[in-house]
C-alpha cells in the first residue's frame, strides 16, 4: 500500500469551497491508497505549522508527498514543505493549482527553481500551465486534469425562454463576482426577462461588497451560500446559462461540472480557459470584466439555438473525458 502525505488547505468551513485536498484525496483513498493530510487550520501561520509538524511527524512513513501549489500566498507553504522533502529525501509532486503561477515564474525564478526542478514530478490539471512552465525551461510537468465523476452530473434538456444564469464560486477579488451582477442590470435594461443566482462562500469579503453594488443596481440577485455539490448541481435545473467572470484562471472544477450538466457556458478568456473551452465550440469566451462583452455572448447563445445546443454537446464530451475512471489511471502512474 502506498502512503501519501497531502499538503494543502484542508479547511472545513463556510468561507471555503471543497478544495482539491478533500476532492482528489478522498478519490485516492477510495483507490486504496494511505492518505494523510495536513491542514485544517484556518489561521496561516498556525496551518503552515501544522504542515511542518505533520510532515516530521510522517515523514519516514510516506512514500510520496503530494503538495498543493497556488500562486498567492500559499506558494510559501510549498516552499518550505518542498524544501523539508529535499532536506529528507522524500519524494514530493507539487500539484500546481494557482492560476497565476506564470507570474511567480517570472517574479520569483529562484524560488520556483527550488520547488519545482527538484520534484519527482510537477502534476499540471491544465494543459495551460504546462506549456507555461515549459516555457521557463520545465520539462518534468505531467498533465493530469482535474476530475469528477460523471454519474453525479447527469445532463439536463433546458428551456430558453427567459435567462437564467448561474454563478458558481467563491466570492473572491480575484474571481470579479461584480461582473455578474453588472450583466444582469444590463440585461434587464435591455427589456430581457433575466435572473441571476450565485453560489459559494465569501472568502476574502468581497460578498458585502456584491450585495451592495446589487442594492445600489436596484437588482434582485439569489445568494445561496456555500452549498454542497450534490444540492448546487440540483439547483442547477432550474438556470439554463452558467456565467464564469474570473479575471485569473487555471482549469475551475464548477465550469467543468456546469458542461456536465449541459448548461451552456460564458466565461472571460482567461489562464487556463481556452484549453478547456474552444471559443464557440464548447463555449463562448469573452474579454475579461467586460460587461457589454459578456451580456452580447449570452444573447448569442439564447437567439441561436443551434450553434447553443452544438456547444452543449460538445462540453458534456468534454466533460466526460475528465471522469475518475479515466483520470485515477494517470495519477497511478505518477505513484508508481
Amino acid at each position: 500500500m502506498k502512503h501519501v502525505l497531502y499538503i494543502g488547505n484542508n479547511l472545513q468551513n463556510n468561507r471555503s469551497n471543497v478544495s482539491s485536498i478533500q476532492n482528489l484525496g478522498a478519490l485516492l483513498q477510495r483507490e486504496g491508497y494511505s492518505m494523510h493530510y495536513a491542514s485544517s487550520k484556518s489561521n496561516k501561520v498556525l496551518r503552515l505549522l501544522d504542515m511542518v509538524f505533520t510532515f516530521f511527524r510522517l515523514q519516514h512513513r510516506v512514500d510520496t508527498v503530494v503538495i498543493d501549489t497556488y500562486s498567492t500566498h500559499n506558494f510559501y507553504f510549498a516552499l518550505v514543505i518542498s524544501q523539508l522533502c529535499r532536506v529528507f529525501r522524500v519524494d514530493y509532486i507539487p500539484s500546481l493549482n494557482g492560476g497565476n503561477l506564470p507570474a511567480r515564474l517570472h517574479k520569483h525564478p529562484i524560488m520556483c527553481r527550488m520547488i519545482f526542478k527538484y520534484s519527482k514530478v510537477n502534476v499540471s490539471p491544465s494543459l495551460y500551465l504546462k506549456q507555461a512552465f515549459a516555457s521557463y525551461g520545465y520539462d518534468n510537468v505531467f498533465y493530469i486534469p482535474n476530475t469528477i465523476e460523471i454519474e453525479k452530473y447527469p445532463f439536463q434538456n433546458k428551456d430558453y425562454t427567459t435567462i437564467r444564469l448561474l454563478w458558481v464560486r467563491s466570492f473572491s477579488v480575484l474571481y470579479n463576482p461584480e461582473l455578474a451582477v453588472k450583466v444582469l442590470k444590463t440585461l434587464l435594461d435591455k427589456g430581457y426577462k433575466a435572473s441571476l443566482c450565485m453560489v459559494g462562500p465569501d472568502s476574502d469579503g468581497t460578498l458585502a461588497n456584491v450585495k451592495a453594488l446589487a442594492s445600489t443596481l436596484g437588482v434582485e440577485v439569489t445568494f445561496t451560500g456555500k452549498l454542497s455539490k450534490a444540492v448546487w448541481t440540483q439547483l442547477s435545473q432550474d438556470y439554463n446559462c452558467f456565467i464564469n467572470t474570473t479575471n485569473f484562471d487555471n482549469t475551475p472544477v464548477s465550469v467543468i461540472e456546469a458542461m456536465a450538466l449541459g448548461l451552456p457556458i460564458v466565461s472571460t478568456n482567461v489562464g487556463g480557459m481556452p484549453y478547456l473551452i474552444a471559443h464557440e465550440q464548447e463555449g463562448v469566451l469573452v474579454a475579461p470584466d467586460s460587461v457589454e462583452a459578456m451580456v452580447e455572448a449570452i444573447l448569442y447563445l439564447f437567439e441561436h439555438a443551434t450553434e447553443r445546443e452544438h456547444m452543449i454537446a460538445n462540453a458534456r464530451a468534454v466533460a466526460e473525458s475528465f471522469d475518475w475512471n479515466r483520470v485515477k489511471q494517470l495519477w497511478k502512474e505518477v505513484f508508481e
